[in-house]
C-alpha cells in the first residue's frame, strides 16, 4: 500500500536510501500482482532485481526482468492493465506506457508525485519509474528452479538457477555496448560470495550467438580469461559512478574494484 511505502522511505536516511527503498517496495508490490495473476507458472524472474530478491545481492535495481519458459505464452497487455488497476487501488497515481509488438515486451510504470510525497524531490512532476521487460524468445539452455521468498510479501518465484543467472550476467558484460557499473559490481559479488562458481556455459554460448557476439565463444576452461579482458579494459571511474548510488553500503564500490575483481578471477 502507498502509505506503507511512504513509511518505509521515511525510516531511511539520505536521498539515495529513501529512493532505493521506495522503488524496491513498489517493485515488490508489482511482483505480488504478477504472482497473483499466475505469471510465475510460465515466466522466470531474472536479472539484477531477481538476484536481490532471491539471493540478497547488496545493491538495488531499477528494472524487473523476466524470460518466458519454453513453449509458453503470456497475455502482456491484459497483465499490464491488471498491474495498473491494482496499483491505483493501492492508492498510487500512475501513468503507464507499454509495447508488446517486439520480442522483448516492455512497460514503463511511472508513479506520479510519489517522490514528492516521500520528501525525496521538491517537484510534484518528478516521477518514480519501474521498467518491466519480458523476453519472449530467450536463449535456450537455462536451468530453472522455484523458490519461495518473503521480502515484503511471500511469493513463489520461478527463476533461473544461480549458474544460469551468472551466465546471463557474463553475457551482459561481453555484449553490452556501454559501461554499466552494476554489471561489474555483480560480477565481483558472484565471485566473492559464491566461491568456485562457474557459468552455465551452454546458456552463455547460446545467448552470445543470439545477440551476434563476434568473439570466440567462452568455454569451461577459458571463460575467466575472456572476462579478465573486459575487466581490464573497462573505465572504472564510470563503473563506480554508475553503481555507487544503488548500493546498500556505498563503500562496497571501493572494495569490489578492478584490482580485487581481477584477483578473484585469477583464483
Amino acid at each position: 500500500m502507498k502509505d506503507y511505502a511512504l513509511e518505509l522511505a521515511s525510516q531511511q536516511s539520505g536521498h539515495n536510501a529513501k529512493l532505493n527503498i521506495l522503488r524496491e517496495y513498489t517493485q515488490a508490490y508489482i511482483l505480488r500482482i504478477m504472482y497473483g495473476e499466475g505469471v510465475f507458472r510460465t515466466t522466470a524472474f531474472v536479472g539484477g532485481t531477481a538476484l536481490r530478491f532471491l539471493y540478497g545481492l547488496p545493491r538495488f535495481s531499477e528494472d524487473l526482468d523476466f524470460s518466458l519458459v519454453k513453449e509458453s505464452k503470456i497475455l502482456f497487455e491484459p497483465l499490464i492493465r491488471k498491474i495498473e488497476s491494482e496499483l491505483r487501488l493501492a492508492g498510487y497515481a500512475i501513468s503507464l506506457a507499454s509495447k508488446d509488438e517486439k520480442t522483448v515486451q516492455s512497460a514503463f510504470i511511472k508513479f506520479d508525485s510519489l517522490l514528492y510525497e516521500a520528501g525525496i524531490s521538491p517537484l510534484k512532476s518528478q516521477k518514480l519509474s519501474v521498467k518491466l521487460e519480458i523476453d519472449t524468445n530467450p536463449p535456450q539452455g537455462a536451468v530453472l528452479e522455484t523458490q519461495i521468498v518473503n521480502k515484503y510479501f511471500p511469493i513463489s518465484f520461478l527463476s533461473y538457477k544461480l549458474n544460469s543467472l551468472f551466465a546471463g550476467k557474463l553475457h551482459a558484460l561481453l555484449s553490452r555496448k556501454y559501461t554499466k557499473g552494476r554489471d561489474f559490481f555483480d560480477l565481483g559479488w558472484y565471485l566473492s560470495k559464491w566461491k568456485g562458481i562457474s557459468p552455465n556455459i551452454i546458456f552463455l554460448a547460446n545467448a552470445l550467438k543470439q545477440t551476434g557476439y563476434k568473439g570466440a565463444l567462452p568455454k569451461e576452461n577459458n571463460w575467466k580469461d575472456t572476462i579478465q579482458e573486459v575487466v581490464l579494459s573497462a573505465d572504472w571511474k564510470k563503473v563506480k559512478q554508475d553503481v555507487v548510488n544503488f548500493l546498500e553500503n556505498p563503500t562496497d564500490a571501493d572494495i569490489l574494484n578492478q584490482e580485487n575483481i581481477f584477483r578473484l578471477l585469477k583464483e
